[in-house]
């Protein structure tokens, strides 16, 4: 058994600034090395969500850069170093004050299905974050407000001070890269440090449609309803996606009133508002709409350029002046594309070893004007698309399921949303007839994948150059 060398250490995190830049935090700084025992190096993270964001998202990565550092075929594992609970505050369901008593969570259960898991509990390695990820960015302290998510951000914070009575439930909706995610993520957060033994459950409606669907196949639904009825906390992404499921439907409506009675907290974000979610019950509706609705909206300028200086800080770079108002005005669409666009020009200042300027970011992100990626017809980017994937047209509009037809056809989606100015339902109905959810469900997957695959980032930024050099019409 030894400890990994101080050097050694400062260089597998240079070695991994270089070679994998989109993953690095400026929170690495707080990771420290532990043992280095049958080859089996340990790495520190200072808490539970930091550590399980590393073993899902950055294992092989860590991996690589411990071998090339030490010479040898070592593997990597993460500990998280925060204190474990001791104690179990009184429940909030038999106090004779909610508001005023602190809130606990229930008693914990055996789990089933694979929604989030408390990372913070005993039995770590049995409770792992199987579903959704936390990623420690979607913090409080990283969220940038304006008027534009005020509301929504004002709500979210008042929900962690007093979970299950205030904004019981909270229900944010909005576009996509507006923030969303982050605030429900940042509940998840600011909960897990206040309670560490409180039972989250965070998951998409996707996720929670799909285990419904087979928990009804394998004749499973007691403990389908045990592992959702349980919880103190239930964190549902996009649940427009409940739309046109009648038996979901029913479902989450009973699951909603049992927990919404004990006075558990129910969190929700969607595209629409409630009332606007096509084929949603009127009794999901009305419930959706008893607690707190919040928009969140596309960011101004100023506040583009808060959240361009915030993404390049968590990345632990400073930005001149000059190109943080570049990108905050190239890019006016929503975060996730300004945070994309920080993610670039990381990647190439680090390929080319060079700063991080004006004229870099002229060069990646082009001119606002005649090079504009939205004045690109949705036909070069299904003739790109086709051409790449060796598929046809009739195959993206058919309604085939294979990972051969469904990969091209969400970047086609994800392509036609980032250059032309189709709206999310021409976009669908081009594609088959299929409605807006369908095409929001595939940016997101292709959100997702970009920053886990770099082979599909390549072929992403691939993509983007035929698109752009597109004749002229």
């Amino acid at each position: 058994m030894s400890n990994l060398d101080p050097a050694q250490w400062r260089e597998m995190i240079a070695y991994l600034q270089r070679q994998h830049t989109p993953i690095c935090r400026q929170w690495f700084d707080r990771l420290r090395p532990g043992e280095l025992n049958g080859g089996l190096l340990t790495i520190h993270a200072s808490n539970a969500i930091e550590k399980n964001y590393l073993q899902k998202r950055c294992l092989s990565q860590f991996t690589e850069a411990a071998q090339v550092t030490t010479g040898a075929l070592v593997g990597v594992q993460f500990a998280d170093t925060s204190p474990r609970p001791t104690h179990t505050l009184p429940s909030v369901a038999s106090s004779p004050d909610p508001i005023s008593q602190p809130w606990s969570p229930v008693v914990p259960h055996e789990p089933f299905g694979t929604p989030l898991r408390n990372p913070s509990r005993a039995d770590d390695d049995t409770n792992p974050l199987d579903q959704t990820v936390i990623s420690p960015d979607y913090s409080f302290d990283t969220f940038i407000t304006g008027p534009e998510n005020a509301l929504a951000h004002s709500a979210a914070v008042a929900v962690t001070n007093q979970p299950g009575t205030t904004y019981n439930p909270l229900f944010i909706h909005g576009g996509v890269g507006l923030g969303k995610t982050h605030l429900l993520q940042a509940i998840c957060q600011r909960l897990l440090e206040k309670y560490p033994t409180m039972r989250i459950c965070y998951l998409s409606c996707d996720a929670f449609v799909n285990q419904f669907l087979d928990c009804v196949q394998q004749g499973q639904m007691s403990q389908f309803r045990h592992q959702y009825r349980h919880v103190d906390l239930l964190v549902i992404d996009d649940i427009h996606f409940l739309a046109n499921r009648e038996r979901t439907q029913e479902e989450f409506f009973h699951t909603f009133n049992e927990l919404h009675q004990v006075k558990h907290q129910i969190v929700l974000s969607s595209d629409s508002p409630p009332h606007e979610i096509p084929q949603l019950e009127d009794r999901l509706v009305s419930r959706f709409q008893s607690g707190m609705v919040a928009p969140v909206t596309k960011p101004h300028f100023e506040t583009r350029v808060a959240i361009v200086r915030a993404k390049a800080r968590v990345r632990g770079l400073e930005l001149l002046d000059d190109v943080i108002s570049y990108i905050a005005t190239r890019i006016d669409s929503n975060a996730r594309e300004l945070e994309g666009a920080v993610t670039t020009l990381q990647g190439h200042a680090a390929i080319h070893q060079g700063p991080i300027d004006l004229a870099l970011a002229q060069q990646v992100l082009g001119e606002p004007d005649a090079s504009s990626t939205s004045q690109a017809t949705l036909e070069h980017v299904i003739d790109a698309v086709t051409g790449y994937y060796n598929v046809r047209l009739s195959d993206l509009q058919s309604k085939r399921r294979h990972k051969s037809i469904t990969a091209p056809r969400q970047v086609c989606m994800w392509l036609a949303r980032r250059h032309t100015r189709f709206s999310l339902e021409e976009i669908g109905g081009y594609f088959g007839g299929r409605d807006h959810t369908t095409v929001m469900h595939a940016i997101r997957i292709v959100d997702q994948r970009i920053s886990d695959d770099p082979e599909l980032n390549r072929n992403i930024e691939y993509l983007n150059a035929q698109i752009a050099k597109r004749p002229s019409a």
